[in-house]
């Protein structure tokens, strides 16, 4: 294996996810701290819910196609036969989780960033597109009937094994997905923790979108 290679792009993984979106787009066209209104996070919910319609459309996408880049670039390891093609989901699934943890702890700002649920779907919509998919429809049934962005997001992270795991059309040929899948979970669970809380003594903030841009 080509060592040198495999760090760099490890390395640029993680600087890809920490790539800080909201943050950035809310200090250079609207002179705010995302941070600093709404909820507090540095996401795409807290983008539409503070900026708007189009501010958090852009967030969103942005985040979602930090994930998607960071895990296709492990196909540059088969490519230059850095790595055997049998490997390429495992080095997949750890440039995802390296744009996830950039997200999350971003280099840029003070390693303080998002809940990586985006950047999350993106790592699933390069790896397994038709189950990522899948989820996205299970998220937004959840958010109709919910119209909680938190609990959509966690069902539809659970739904990501799940389907792998008991839909015989999704089934992988490698169990490790499964089981990242499941640890991918978890870390969505453990970002949504202060969400969990409100959600249970019934103070978690429903969605309440703006359509228009903040004045």
């Amino acid at each position: 294996m080509n060592i040198l290679l495999i760090a760099i792009l490890f390395i640029a993984a993680y600087l890809i996810g920490s790539i800080c979106t909201a943050v950035w787009l809310g200090k250079w066209y609207y002179g705010i701290d995302i941070r600093q209104h709404g909820s507090g996070n540095s996401g795409a919910t807290n983008t539409f819910r503070v900026l708007g319609k189009k501010p958090g459309t852009i967030v969103m996408l942005i985040d979602i196609f930090k994930g998607w880049l960071a895990t296709s670039m492990a196909s540059l390891l088969v490519i230059f036969e850095a790595i055997p093609a049998d490997n390429l989901i495992i080095f997949q699934l750890i440039m995802g989780m390296l744009a996830v943890v950039g997200h999350i702890f971003p280099v840029y700002e003070k390693f303080k960033g998002g809940k990586g649920v985006a950047t999350l779907l993106g790592m699933m919509l390069a790896i397994q597109p038709e189950v990522a998919l899948v989820c996205i429809v299970i998220f937004v049934v959840v958010l109709l009937l919910s119209k909680y962005v938190s609990l959509g997001s966690m069902i539809a992270a659970l739904a990501f094994p799940m389907l792998l795991l008991l839909h015989p059309r999704f089934h992988p040929d490698n169990p490790i997905l499964i089981i990242f899948g499941f640890i991918l979970f978890a870390i969505v669970v453990i970002t949504h923790r202060k969400n969990i809380n409100r959600l249970i003594a019934g103070e978690e903030s429903k969605a309440n979108i703006k359509l228009g841009r903040r004045k």
